[in-house]
């Protein structure tokens, strides 16, 4: 009952924000509270509701100085001569651009961590697909598509919990899983590829042979909105020292990534703006984004917190697991990995890889397959795992492009299952993943 209660729930939060008939933020507060009510928890959402809130916190902190950090370096102008070479480099072509916007992404998300991936990429990149009058939803889309493939690695998050929950390290899991990291990162570059080949038709190549009259059209058309007096070219170079020292911080972990954003943020918010007032303005101008995103934080944190509390998550891992049959226990891995599409998307990754990761392994034993191979396969998925609205670092990503949650899923699931089929086909061939 539990576990059609929680399918129930997941299936009609989707169908109301895909079909625009709720707003997330408002359809993650309200369709748990009510399933609850009818599963007859009524007594208990309050504390659910509020566990759930509380794990996610540390989250909406993160992303809340996140925001305006990095609001505070494109004030400052550190991600103008990026637009500038970039500009230059590609001349016009959004086939370039859209293969470039690939590589950078893969690039930058060797950290593993999606925030800033994102932060960093449209931050970059947004206006001068804005410039162009490019679809924001395909620069969100190759972000979310590279972004994925790249969690992979150990310190990103899900391999760590795979390689924790079954006991296991980097060099069964993670290493075998390499060249289906680079067919992944192939697929995400052929779609960038697909994509820039269709904004070429509809735009055609932009001749730019006056780049510095671009430049400086670009600039006036930034002035009306951006106050250029905000900028600061002098302190280019600092505000990178101390970008850079923050993504050494991140990678190494050196403290938590909250306490790294609010003191970075508190740094460069000083050093740019030693004025109060002006420090003001900056702040209330970038509190629209911070609100808009973190609100989703902790409205997910109800949704969440009821899905786990009222043990909804659990029954539907076991519900399915079950559903499979005896006669294919020997394809195993292969279902494992096709399932962690839906698995990851429906649950978070704390619920898949702690709760319904060991039985999968324990079933899969019976069969003789090793528990390295499970957990290699039940990585497959996390490219379509990001587009579940359980992830809070999406809320930003669609924040950022300012494209609608709904319709972004709507559009990019079909291309990261792409990437997860593609990884799986690379990962069979290899033989990481038996069939």
């Amino acid at each position: 009952m539990l576990a059609i209660l929680g399918f129930a729930m997941v299936c009609t939060f989707m169908f109301l924000i895909m079909t625009n008939r709720l707003t997330p933020l408002i359809a993650l507060m309200v369709i748990p509270v009510i399933f609850a009510i009818i599963g007859g928890f009524t007594t208990d959402i309050g504390e659910m509701a509020l566990a759930g809130v509380k794990e996610l916190a540390p989250t909406g902190v993160m992303l809340m100085f996140a925001i305006l950090y990095f609001g505070i370096m494109i004030d400052a102008g550190l991600f103008d001569p990026v637009v500038g070479k970039i500009l230059k480099i590609v001349k016009g072509d959004p086939l370039k651009i859209t293969i470039g916007t690939a590589i950078l992404v893969l690039t930058i998300s060797l950290d593993g961590d999606g925030t800033t991936t994102y932060m960093i990429t449209l931050s970059a990149m947004l206006p001068l697909y804005k410039k162009l009058n490019m679809s924001t939803m395909m620069l969100a889309c190759i972000a979310i598509m590279g972004s994925g493939v790249m969690n992979l690695t150990p310190w990103g998050g899900p391999t760590a919990r795979a390689m924790s929950a079954l006991n296991l390290d980097a060099s069964q899991v993670f290493t075998p899983l390499i060249p289906a990291m680079v067919g992944g990162a192939i697929w995400v570059i052929f779609t960038a590829y697909l994509f820039g080949k269709k904004e070429r038709q509809r735009l055609g190549v932009i001749d730019l042979k006056d780049i510095s009259s671009v430049q400086v059209a670009f600039a006036e058309q930034a002035a009306a909105v951006e106050q250029p007096s905000y900028k600061r070219p002098k302190l280019l170079y600092v505000n990178l020292g101390l970008t850079i020292l923050l993504m050494v911080g991140l990678i190494s972990g050196i403290m938590p990534l909250q306490i790294l954003f609010m003191i970075a943020f508190a740094i460069a918010i000083m050093i740019n703006y030693p004025n109060l007032e002006t420090q003001k303005e900056r702040i209330t101008a970038h509190a629209g984004n911070v609100l808009a995103v973190v609100s989703l934080v902790f409205a997910a944190g109800i949704f969440t917190g009821i899905l786990s509390g009222t043990k909804m998550v659990d029954a539907m891992g076991n519900s399915l697991v079950s559903l499979i049959p005896d006669a294919l226990g020997p394809y195993m891995s292969v279902i494992t990995a096709i399932t962690s599409m839906p698995f990851t998307f429906f649950m978070s990754n704390d619920a898949y890889y702690y709760g319904i990761l060991p039985i999968i392994a324990q079933a899969a034993a019976t069969y003789g397959i090793d528990a390295a191979e499970i957990a290699r396969a039940s990585l497959i998925g996390q490219p379509v795992h990001l587009l579940s609205p359980l992830v809070a670092s999406t809320y930003l990503l669609v924040g950022m492009a300012k494209v609608d949650l709904g319709e972004f899923q709507r559009y990019t699931l079909k291309w990261t299952i792409g990437t997860s089929m593609v990884m799986l086909l690379v990962a069979i061939i290899t033989g990481v993943i038996t069939l």
